[in-house]
């Protein structure tokens, strides 16, 4: 027998040896994996005995009691049948409580924990890691070096600026209410809001408000903002890499890139302007700086300027965090007014008696109506722009009702149900402006349409 007729029973015994080796070792590795996420369900259960919930299933936690278009019914049904909190799985081994109690979220606020990792890091990838994802000294550094961009001696000249793009949308909207009695506002206030953070934080000359191109942008972001949403729903897409393989990964990926062609847009052009010596000087001599030259100028605390990467980061953010969330509030506050004309009808006669002869709203103006302002708050209390934010406990916390919480355990600070919580505010679903009249009393924490604390 040949040698060669040997050595081939051999070699495939040493194949087959290996591949029961790695069979075995698979086997280990995932029953120790089975055993991990066993472990860190029992200690979920433990640590969330003090709050209780609906009953979950043990692989997809509440999700079906959460479905897209019922997600605040079932939530304020958790708001009137648990005070204060409840917990609320997601999914496996993955839950977090949810707090809706104004003592409860004080104490949450007045700490400095970290913002939820999970929910945040997905916004990654389309504003990158500027204010509202940065965390410590990073996070402290930049928002000192912005702070003088939100002086009010900056801020008192851009009420005319704001006045001149509602005029624009305005103009339109005559235009398109002759033509039909409906009108879609949002997408008409997301425009206006665009326009306005543009000439304010970002010195751009003339309106947008009539360039078709940055329709593209505002679609964009509005995906991203849907796109966001939904992959938090989803357990399979909270890895990043089978996320990018899905048609809505491949969708946001394209929205992304939408976005930054424009926020690169606008860097570029101010470069570019400042780089003209006047256009410099002119710039130099301001007594404050806007928003965008703050950034351009910046040195950081070691003498390094911001990185490319850094500086779209935070354009990005402010871009969207300036016009998007107030697009929103502006617009819900249009409806809540709409669907109550006697509130509205107050309202206007209110500021043509303050504007007289005037075309438009001044600085000087703004204390001087309260019942506009009370209709405002109303309808940012039944409608908060933003709705909930994350936060994960570095350590224990111990509520004013003596429950606790374990140092790991995420928050989800609900601000749609405080501003509903029957135990807050008296009949919630009513809008009621008086809530806000002056010399009402409140709890400092019972009323946080933009969040709260050292953020």
């Amino acid at each position: 027998m040949s040698v060669s007729a040997l050595s081939t029973p051999r070699a495939l015994g040493g194949v087959s040896g290996l591949l029961q080796a790695a069979s075995l070792l698979g086997l280990v590795l995932l029953l120790l994996k089975a055993a991990q996420l066993y472990l860190r369900r029992q200690w979920l259960l433990k640590a969330l005995q003090q709050f209780p919930s609906p009953p979950s299933h043990w692989l997809y936690g509440h999700m079906q009691e959460f479905q897209d278009e019922t997600e605040l019914r079932p939530l304020l049904k958790r708001v009137e049948k648990y005070p204060s909190a409840c917990a609320r799985w997601l999914w496996g081994t993955k839950a977090l409580v949810l707090i809706y109690d104004p003592d409860y979220i004080k104490v949450v606020l007045g700490r400095s924990d970290p913002k939820s990792h999970d929910s945040y890091r997905m916004l990654i990838p389309w504003i990158g890691k500027g204010l509202l994802v940065l965390e410590g000294q990073t996070w402290f550094q930049h928002r000192r070096m912005l702070t003088p961009a939100f002086h009010y001696d900056i801020l008192k000249p851009y009420v005319g600026l704001m006045a001149d793009s509602v005029r624009v949308m305005l103009d339109k909207w005559e235009e398109l209410v002759s033509l039909d009695s409906h009108l879609e506002v949002l997408g008409h206030v997301s425009l206006m809001t665009l326009d306005t953070i543009m000439k304010c934080a970002f010195s751009h000359q003339g309106s947008i408000q009539t360039d078709r191109n940055i329709q593209s942008y505002i679609q964009a972001i509005r995906d991203l903002g849907n796109l966001t949403f939904s992959r938090l729903r989803n357990a399979l897409h909270q890895n990043d890499i089978i996320y990018r393989l899905t048609p809505e990964g491949r969708w946001s990926h394209r929205a992304c890139q939408l976005a930054h062609q424009h926020t690169d847009g606008v860097i570029q052009l101010r470069k570019a302007h400042l780089q003209k010596e006047r256009e410099l000087e002119k710039v130099r001599s301001k007594r404050h700086l806007d928003f965008l030259d703050i950034l351009l100028f910046a040195r950081m605390e070691n003498g390094s300027s911001l990185s490319d990467r850094e500086l779209r980061a935070e354009v990005d953010t402010f871009m969207f965090e300036g016009h998007d969330t107030t697009a929103s509030g502006i617009s819900w506050i249009l409806y809540a007014l709409a669907s109550h004309p006697e509130h509205q009808q107050r309202c206007r006669e209110e500021i043509q008696s303050l504007l007289g002869d005037g075309a438009s709203i001044t600085w000087d103006h703004l204390d001087k109506m309260p019942y506009t302002t009370m209709c405002i708050k109303e309808a940012l209390r039944l409608y908060p722009p933003v709705p909930f934010i994350g936060r994960v406990m570095t350590k224990p916390i111990t509520f004013p009702d003596g429950r606790s919480l374990p140092a790991g355990i995420p928050l989800s600070l609900s601000f749609y149900g405080l501003h509903h919580n029957p135990k807050v505010w008296p009949n919630p679903e009513v809008f009621d402006p008086s809530r806000f009249a002056p010399g009402s009393d409140r709890h400092s924490h019972a009323f946080l349409p933009f969040s709260g604390g050292s953020r």
